[in-house]
């Protein structure tokens, strides 16, 4: 008794199965793979992260640790002092305090329309030397800054009368 063929042109066709070797190397590439993604991702994420969680130094705090923090890019909080404000070719030059610390900062680029004395201002730069060379002043121009950290601009001796 002959056995009928199982295709139709005759021919037997066998259907391999992997083995369990080339199976685990297969799932262990998989793994590799996904190990290697993640990491790039959570190395990404990180990075971010750090950048995202930039906040600010206050006067005093930013001058006690200038030496640790010479050429680092950094924000500074603090109140414009009245009457320190001078426009120079390249921006404007001032002095920043906060409680007693003063610090004198120079502005590269042209501060916004609202930078004025006595008023809080948060500035990104880096120390050189005793000054702290910026390019960005911020101004906080709402009153949710105020209400939020009431405290914070009485103490430092601003022109907010609560």
């Amino acid at each position: 008794m002959a056995s009928a063929p199982s295709t139709l042109d005759g021919r037997d066709e066998w259907k391999t199965v992997p083995s369990a070797r080339r199976t685990r190397r297969r799932m262990l590439q998989s793994l590799v793979l996904f190990a290697a993604i993640l990491v790039a991702l959570v190395v990404v994420l990180a990075m971010g992260a750090k950048s995202a969680l930039e906040y600010y130094l206050t006067v005093p705090q930013a001058l006690a640790k200038r030496a640790t923090l010479a050429g680092q890019t950094f924000r500074m909080e603090g109140i414009v002092v009245p009457g320190s404000i001078q426009s120079t070719p390249e921006g404007v030059d001032f002095a920043l305090r906060y409680d007693r610390a003063v610090a004198r900062v120079v502005e590269i680029g042209n501060p916004p329309q609202l930078f004025q004395p006595s008023i809080p201002v948060v500035v990104q730069g880096h120390f050189e030397g005793s000054t702290f060379v910026s390019n960005l002043i911020m101004v906080k121009h709402t009153s949710s800054y105020v209400a939020a950290h009431p405290n914070r601009i009485a103490d430092a001796g601003g022109t907010y009368k609560p």
